[in-house]
Formats: C-alpha cells, sequence, structure tokens
C-alpha cells in the first residue's frame, strides 16, 4: 500500500489534489486543513496516505500530519464510519478537536458533520474514548446533548460559526447553571 507521497500539486479540485511524483498523477482526497495549506498548483507536497481499496474502488487519503492519519485510521475503524464521513469530520474540526469532543462526550461536534448521525457521533465517542485517553464517565443522555444545541443555535444567532460556539462551550468547564448563564459566559470567553 502506499504509505506516503511526495511531488508537486498538478491540479487541485476540492476536496482532492492530483500530486505528480516522478511523472504520475495521484489522485488524493484531503480534509479542508490541507486545502488551506496550500497557494496554488506547482506547490511541493509531501502527505502521509491511507490506501482505500474495494472491490470496484482505490482511493488515497492524505495528510500531512502523521498524527492526523492516525486518528483518521482510528476513526474509520468504528464499524458506521467511512473514509468519506471520517475525512468530513477533519473538515468540521482539527485533530486537537476531534480528540477533544472524543474525551469530552461532545456528541453535538459529530452532530455536524454530514452524514454522521448522533448514533454514530455517540458510537465514535464510546469506542474511542478509551484509545485516545479520555479521563472519567462520559454523559450521552440526550438532556445534555440538547442543552449543548441549545448553546449552539443561541451563539450562531450572534453571528458565530459553528466551531466557534462549540470552542466556547468547552471553554465554559461546567461554569454556569442556567442556559442564560452559559451563554453569557461564552460570549465573554468569544469577546476576548
Amino acid at each position: 500500500m502506499i504509505g506516503t507521497l511526495k511531488g508537486v500539486i498538478e491540479y487541485r479540485e476540492d476536496p482532492f489534489l492530483i500530486i505528480d511524483v516522478n511523472g504520475v498523477g495521484y489522485k488524493v482526497l484531503v480534509p479542508t486543513s490541507v486545502l488551506s495549506k496550500i497557494n496554488g498548483t506547482g506547490d511541493a507536497i509531501k502527505l502521509y496516505t491511507h490506501t482505500h481499496v474495494r472491490e470496484d474502488l482505490l482511493e488515497l487519503y492524505g495528510f500531512i500530519d502523521p498524527a492526523d492519519l492516525k486518528v483518521f485510521s482510528l476513526l474509520i475503524g468504528v464499524s458506521g464510519v467511512g473514509c468519506r464521513t471520517a475525512l468530513g469530520i477533519f473538515s468540521v474540526g482539527t485533530r486537537g478537536d476531534i480528540i477533544q469532543a472524543i474525551s469530552t462526550g461532545d456528541v453535538t461536534f459529530f452532530t455536524s458533520v454530514p452524514r454522521l448521525g448522533k448514533k454514530n457521533g455517540q458510537k465514535i465517542i464510546i469506542e474511542l474514548k478509551n484509545k485516545l485517553g479520555a479521563t472519567g464517565d462520559i454523559n450521552l443522555s440526550d438532556d445534555n446533548g440538547l442543552e449543548q444545541q441549545e448553546l449552539i443555535n443561541a451563539l450562531k444567532g450572534f453571528g458565530f460559526s459553528q466551531r466557534e460556539a462549540q470552542e466556547a462551550i468547552r471553554g465554559l468547564n461546567g461554569k454556569g447553571e442556567t442556559i442564560e448563564e452559559k451563554v453569557r459566559l461564552a460570549l465573554k470567553n468569544l469577546g476576548k
């Protein structure tokens, strides 16, 4: 299997790149974090890759950091999570965001990913929390998820993105008892 590719970006069409490696063009699907670091065609790049083989398909998924590839491999190891969905998770957040969402039991982080429902988000958290070093019990009850979604919607109403809202809520660290208090504290964190 192909483990790394080092070459020149020949063509870009989100979400993939064609990388020329000594005259051979490899089509590699990459997350938005990789695309955002690319200036244009002609740039040299090295990617750590996952080769996905099925009966009717051969695809390469690439990451600049090998630690991202490791988390990607863990995600696709969860039943019901395919390569495209795992790539979508990396488009919603960084490796650090994903690990934090798993370790804190943040189901709403995963439900914001297209084609990834609540049950699969919970399954990711349950199956990967021990592999990624989560501590303590994780609360996956509907009450916690509904409150968190309400907080995110309130912060989005103030013009913040999904990601900014999630980061502000994680920054609360359990502070605030009512939703109104939590929104006020989250807005204070976002204003810094």
